[in-house]
């Protein structure tokens, strides 16, 4: 199965963010990160993408080399060059016969080194705000996001502003 960077970090952040729940949910996260239709899906491939979403989300806290490590070390591969079915040449991470959570996890864990190595150990996060568990690939250049939206950075500061207020810290 086919390894685009930017793709499986996306795919990577939705599975950690949204742990799809049911095949149709899983099947609707891939398709709207361009997997072609139709995906054959078991309840079984819903339970181990499940895990590997859960092992991917160390990779966002504090020790994200330690994380990747640990992945690239349990899901390591040996990737190729491919051009079947008549498509261009491309690269695979697994073999055509692997499971989806298999894919996913060398993919995403290939993908993620890559990011890591290249942009830091800020190119991956967790969201700052108290109330959210969201992670996300920092794609800001010069200064590291700290939040997953402007929604989440929006209410924290209103937070700590009306927290000042309601403790005679100013205005």
């Amino acid at each position: 199965m086919e390894l685009a960077p930017e793709r499986m970090l996306g795919i990577a952040v939705d599975l950690v963010n949204e742990r799809p729940a049911s095949v149709p949910a899983l099947r609707a996260l891939l398709v709207a990160h361009g997997e072609p239709e139709p995906i054959e899906l078991s309840e079984r491939d819903l339970v181990e993408v499940r895990a590997v979403a859960q092992e991917l989300r160390p990779v966002f806290g504090p020790e994200p080399a330690v994380a990747i490590n640990a992945l690239l070390r349990e899901y390591a591969v040996q990737p190729y060059l491919t051009d079947h079915d008549g498509t261009p040449w491309h690269l695979h991470v697994s073999e055509p016969d692997a499971s989806w959570a298999a894919w996913l996890a060398a993919g995403a864990a290939l993908a993620l080194a890559g990011t890591l190595a290249g942009r830091g150990p800020d190119a991956v996060a967790e969201c700052a705000a108290s109330d959210c568990e969201r992670v996300f690939v920092n794609s800001a250049a010069k200064r590291p996001r700290r939040f997953c939206t402007p929604t989440c950075a929006g209410r924290t500061r209103v937070a700590a502003h009306r927290a000042r207020r309601a403790s005679g810290g100013g205005a």
